[in-house]
């Protein structure tokens, strides 16, 4: 019966990214065969937490809801994010534990307000979906979209710079009203955490492969759409969330981050060159500890490691600077580079 119960949490927790393989991968997984994985997709099937279209080789699942509802707003600064989960959201929580409500709530009023502040766009749409295990919220807007807007804002290069600077936190085209901590906190209080805004795609989870993911897509989609995911049985707290970043020996407050480097990378380019060092250096000043994750990057020159592990920390002495995820050669060139300094 454990052994059951493996196997069908592991069909739920991967059928939404492999809606047409995930039987293949089950099998593989857990080594039974194909026969013995449909009969755990028919127990689930029967017990109404899957969906099955198609036939045979060509089935597809998905999860079906339990709960769903989407709510179409109109964008006003008077019907502001706290009025908006009392009236539509606050109620569909009340079956979760207080962590899941509390990470739902910070989550939707931190996005909501950015729709009412940046988004320029007039309507948005609200989505709330309970399915087998987890909660799925979305914040979508009609706007000029999150991506260009920032690009426009802060006289960036591009678009995929924009995404790099909201992955290291404080970035914000409105520093009087708004401290550009909101994105930041929430893709760690989050499962999964994602934004479609013009055609870039960018998400982190910790179901994926890598835990930051950046992708093109052919598709133009207008304004900025934002999925945010939690399993219900998390035990995760917004609090935690805040104190990991806070640093120690300081005053509560926003003293770490932690930056993906591959969203440095352009394509298949290596990160070699002091000028894309420069892209990963831009607002450190704003932090007290920075953690980079080399995570997805294979190799980086010399140029690179000198600009941020030689120069930048001769003239930031008060910045800590520690690094993740480094393969053999990252590690070995970052070493090469400490130690001459």
């Amino acid at each position: 019966m454990r052994e059951s119960s493996r196997i069908r949490d592991f069909i739920l927790q991967n059928v939404k990214e492999h809606p047409d393989s995930v039987s293949r991968m089950t099998s593989d997984e857990f080594g039974i065969s194909r026969q013995a994985v449909n009969r755990h997709l028919n127990t689930l099937l029967s017990q109404g937490l899957l969906i099955a279209n198609g036939k045979t080789r060509k089935r597809v699942y998905e999860l079906k809801p339990i709960i769903e509802s989407t709510f179409h707003i109109v964008i006003s600064p008077d019907f502001d994010e706290d009025r908006v989960w009392r009236q539509y959201l606050a109620n569909l929580f009340e079956r979760f534990r207080p962590n899941i409500v509390g990470i739902g709530h910070y989550g939707f009023t931190e996005m909501y307000n950015n729709v009412i502040d940046h988004s320029e766009g007039t309507i948005a749409l609200v989505s709330f979906k309970h399915v087998a295990g987890r909660v799925e919220l979305t914040v979508a807007d009609d706007g000029i979209g999150i991506f260009n807007k920032i690009t426009k804002e802060l006289g960036l290069a591009d678009e995929r710079q924009a995404i790099l600077e909201l992955a290291k936190g404080k970035v914000t085209t409105d520093p009087r009203n708004h401290t550009g901590e909101g994105i930041f906190f929430a893709t760690r209080a989050f499962d999964t955490f994602s934004i479609l805004s013009g055609s870039l795609y960018y998400c982190r989870s910790i179901h994926i492969g890598r835990e930051w993911l950046l992708e093109d897509r052919e598709d133009v989609s207008r304004g900025t759409s934002i999925d945010m995911e939690i399993a219900t049985d998390s035990n995760r707290t917004i609090k935690e969330v805040f104190d990991k970043y806070s640093g120690e020996g300081y005053e509560y407050g926003f003293r770490r981050t932690h930056v993906p480097v591959s969203l440095a990378t352009y394509g298949r380019e290596s990160l070699v060159s002091r000028s894309q060092a420069k892209r990963v250096l831009a607002r450190f000043e704003r932090f007290d500890e920075i953690l980079l994750d080399f995570t997805g990057v294979d190799f980086i020159g010399q140029a690179f490691a000198d600009e941020i592990f030689r120069v930048f920390r001769n003239s930031n002495p008060d910045k800590k600077i520690d690094w993740i995820s480094a393969n053999d050669d990252v590690e070995t060139t970052i070493k090469r580079v400490i130690s001459s300094a």
